[in-house]
């Protein structure tokens, strides 16, 4: 579990009781958190009287962010502006802006000629208007390197690679649960099945995000590095915003900690998928255990791994596949 200076939540719906403000409806979980957050960031993020009003600069923000980005739950621009809230409220700015520099900011790896998939040619154009409206709605002159093209992209890569998704929803705990089922081998396979499908299912409707309620970002959390057999994992028991991070085998003294940056399905996938995943989010080439024994696969991704067995398929299978689609 991590203190309140530990993390920064974008809006999502994780907040759990209905806390009343003078012109709207703020969900917190308590007068407590409520409270703790109008003395970090909201005194200056609250929107008051303006809260419908399309015209405001962090209005127009938000809904630029909705335009660009599906779902806006897990979104990484409130998370900025929390953040230069936090420092403009903040007595003590220096420490809060040392605090931030821990975490890894990079927008590209120039040893492997990575960079981030988000800051490519393609979103320009968007990552220029975010910015503007990002430096009309909270520009502070301690904290000019930010609104710069360079410093927001920067920051914004901040979030991205760092922000952790927030997962408490209660389709996540039933899977967890039945995870935990003693089953025969026979019905273990056919409640995977099950499973599987019902999330390619809801992926087509929700995209991405079907158990991520919001997103933060976790100063201890983050320091963890990545491997495709990971050591520990994240998580959020108590269905709050408390991380959790938990052993999944015995860890040796002096052994480094690992989580994994792919989830569960994409751990499953080839070494090459999971390659282009962390190269275009995390900006580098993993080299754990699993994907140095994996070297000499084909560099194919699943995808196209699953279009050449398609190919190969015979007629007869063409058929079957026909029939069980009926």
């Amino acid at each position: 579990k991590q203190n309140i200076e530990n993390f920064f939540f974008s809006y999502g719906s994780f907040f759990f009781n209905n806390i009343w403000t003078k012109y709207k409806k703020v969900m917190y979980c308590s007068a407590e958190c409520r409270q703790a957050a109008w003395e970090q960031h909201h005194k200056l993020l609250c929107l008051g009287p303006s809260h419908h009003d399309p015209d405001h600069p962090v209005n127009k923000l938000q809904d630029a962010w909705r335009s660009v980005h599906y779902p806006p739950e897990t979104s990484s621009i409130m998370i900025m502006a929390r953040m230069v809230a936090t420092i403009k409220q903040a007595q003590d700015k220096e420490r809060w802006q040392k605090l931030f520099s821990h975490f890894c900011s990079r927008t590209a790896n120039e040893e492997e000629e990575i960079a981030h998939k988000l800051l490519g040619e393609k979103f320009r154009g968007q990552l220029a208007l975010l910015r503007n409206l990002f430096t009309t709605a909270l520009y502070e002159d301690r904290l000019s390197q930010w609104f710069t093209p360079e410093g927001f992209r920067s920051l914004f890569s901040l979030v991205g690679t760092n922000g952790q998704g927030i997962g408490t929803s209660s389709l996540s705990q039933w899977v967890h649960a039945c995870d935990a089922l003693e089953l025969p081998s026979q019905q273990r396979e056919q409640l995977d099945a099950f499973i599987d499908q019902l999330y390619k299912d809801i992926d087509k409707e929700t995209g991405d995000f079907l158990n991520c309620e919001g997103s933060g970002l976790f100063l201890l959390q983050s320091s963890c590095n990545h491997s495709c057999v990971p050591n520990a994992e994240a998580s959020f028991p108590d269905n709050n915003f408390l991380l959790h991070l938990s052993a999944l085998s015995d860890i040796s003294p002096g052994e480094e900690i690992c989580i994994s940056y792919l989830d569960c399905c994409q751990r499953d996938r080839s070494r090459h998928s999971r390659h282009k995943i962390l190269r275009e989010n995390y900006l580098f080439v993993c080299s754990c255990q699993r994907c140095t024994s994996q070297m000499d696969d084909a560099d194919m991704t699943s995808e196209e791994e699953e279009e050449e067995e398609g190919e190969g398929e015979t007629e007869g299978d063409d058929i079957e596949d026909e029939m069980t689609d009926v």
